[in-house]
């Protein structure tokens, strides 16, 4: 995973309710322990269950031949913007061309007949690109594209304001989805691509208004990018670099090969909610040097068993963590719908360990040990370098450290059966910690400075939780492992008002 060490190089191119209690077999530090409403998320369906687009064109369409070879192309450059092609059913082509693609108008749509398929052949390198806004695609399987890493094959250019519906992009090398501003991506399926199912990044400047919703997103990062480029960091169901407002909700992010949904670097007021995060080699989520997120109503459940065992087996004491957040945290001075990180009402089952919040001291703007990118992004704004020593300037005044701080993490259910996980130690963890700052010699957070402020002075607070099953605690480094009774005493005061106890029949 390579998430906890050095930082990756940015990429090279562009409902049911069930209300938890206390039993007669619970430990609890509270006389009146809460009640927990937990929110059981949907599952979203799409890649087995797609829509059928229009069986006939719409009236004004322009209707595209699959026998043709570059006809949607083509028909393309030579209608006006704003134009609607409605795809007959079969196999599209585009020219035997590497770079042969579709470059859309402002306001161009795209809709499929049911069975209409644009392929690549293993040929081309993207289905549509360009900069053009507001184009619309709905209703079409696109597959066989082989673009490279790090790029994509629809959006390839992360034109703004485009809307992908109802459509199925699959089996594609690189990027299924580039992103773009205000992009919407809805009740479609992103199965079995390469690298990402989609990429949020912008070469140009910053993603905003992006929307995910109700996607099945499944089987992704099929290439195997972390294997092949050790410490990487560029994989994922989906990968969000510099967005600056989403919403990602409703989607079923499963059997993805690395993190589920992995928000790296810079970005800015996410809520994810309603999701189901199931079954993903790595973590479900992580949030890494970015700030202010909404994470609630989830369901996660059996991520992280590939990755977690694999570090338990290599001997490493770090708790890897289904739900992961890397020096991030709430930042009241950037603006956003939350100024902290609020993780609430989500039920976490039979994950390879629960919730690690983690800072790391060697980790901050122009330290050689941080590698993320030329400048400090939203952490500096307006500031190339940090001094040395760090000095910033706004929004983030004399600072140059991305804080895991103002971490709210209550009324969710937490359980873990180790005969299903099939594990006997080291996947049963709740951790905030940091290690022993060395690095570089004029750091001025050397030793156990950030590993006593993320533990004890940052106001990040467990409370009002569920725990079934026999978790245990990690506080200020991976050497500090608690039973709840430690935790919630002092000096950490952890949880207070949670209930814990051991599975039913134990």
């Amino acid at each position: 995973m390579g998430i906890r060490r050095l930082h990756r190089a940015w990429p090279a191119v562009p409902v049911v309710l069930v209300l938890l209690a206390s039993t007669g077999c619970e430990n609890t530090a509270s006389a009146r322990p809460k009640p927990t409403a937990v929110r059981s998320a949907p599952v979203a369906r799409m890649c087995a269950e797609p829509a059928a687009g229009p069986a006939k064109a719409p009236a004004g369409a322009v209707t595209v031949d699959p026998a043709v070879a570059g006809d949607l192309a083509a028909k393309t450059r030579s209608s006006p913007p704003h134009t609607t092609f409605w795809l007959r059913p079969g196999r599209h082509r585009l020219e035997p061309n590497r770079y042969a693609q579709v470059i859309p108008k402002e306001g161009d749509s795209y809709l499929g007949a049911p069975g209409a398929v644009l392929d690549g052949r293993r040929t081309n390198q993207y289905a549509f690109g360009g900069t053009a806004r507001n184009v619309t695609i709905r209703y079409l399987t696109v597959q066989g594209f082989v673009a490279p890493q790090n790029e994509g094959v629809v959006n390839h250019d992360s034109a703004d304001g485009w809307v992908i519906e109802h459509s199925t992009i699959r089996n594609n090398s690189g990027a299924g989805l580039m992103a773009g501003d205000r992009q919407q991506v809805r009740a479609s399926c992103l199965r079995g691509n390469g690298q990402y199912g989609m990429n949020a990044y912008k070469a140009t400047g910053r993603i905003s208004g992006l929307v995910v919703e109700g996607n099945e997103i499944v089987g992704n990062n099929k290439d195997d990018w972390e294997r092949r480029r050790p410490g990487c960091g560029c994989t994922g169901g989906v990968k969000f670099w510099a967005v600056d407002g989403a919403d990602v909700r409703g989607n079923w992010v499963h059997d993805n090969r690395g993190a589920g949904l992995w928000a790296d670097t810079d970005n800015n007021d996410f809520r994810i909610e309603g999701n189901v995060l199931e079954a993903n080699d790595g973590a479900a989520l992580i949030y890494e040097t970015s700030y202010n997120a909404v994470i609630r109503n989830n369901t996660i459940r059996r991520n992280n068993w590939v990755e977690g065992r694999r570090y338990a087996d290599r001997g490493d004491s770090f708790p890897f963590a289904t739900v992961y957040l890397s020096e991030s945290g709430g930042e009241p001075r950037i603006r956003a719908r939350t100024g902290k990180i609020e993780i609430y009402r989500n039920v976490l089952e039979n994950n390879w360990s629960g919730i690690t919040l983690w800072e790391n001291a060697d980790r901050f703007c122009n330290s050689p040990a941080n590698t993320s990118s030329g400048d400090c992004t939203l952490l500096v704004k307006n500031t190339k370098r940090c001094a040395q020593p760090a000095i910033a300037t706004a929004p983030l005044y004399a600072d140059c450290r991305w804080r895991t701080q103002r971490v709210d993490i209550h009324n969710n259910r937490f359980v873990l059966d180790k005969s299903v996980v099939d594990c006997t130690v080291k996947c049963d963890r709740m951790a905030v910690l940091a290690n022993y700052g060395t690095y570089p010699d004029w750091s001025p957070y050397q030793g156990e400075r950030v590993a006593e402020a993320i533990t004890l002075e940052q106001h990040n607070r467990w409370h009002d939780n569920v725990y079934v099953g026999p978790w245990k605690f990690i506080a200020h480094d991976p050497s500090r492992i608690l039973d709840y009774g430690q935790w919630q005493g002092m000096p950490y005061q952890q949880d207070a008002g949670s209930t814990f106890r051991a599975p039913d029949g134990d």
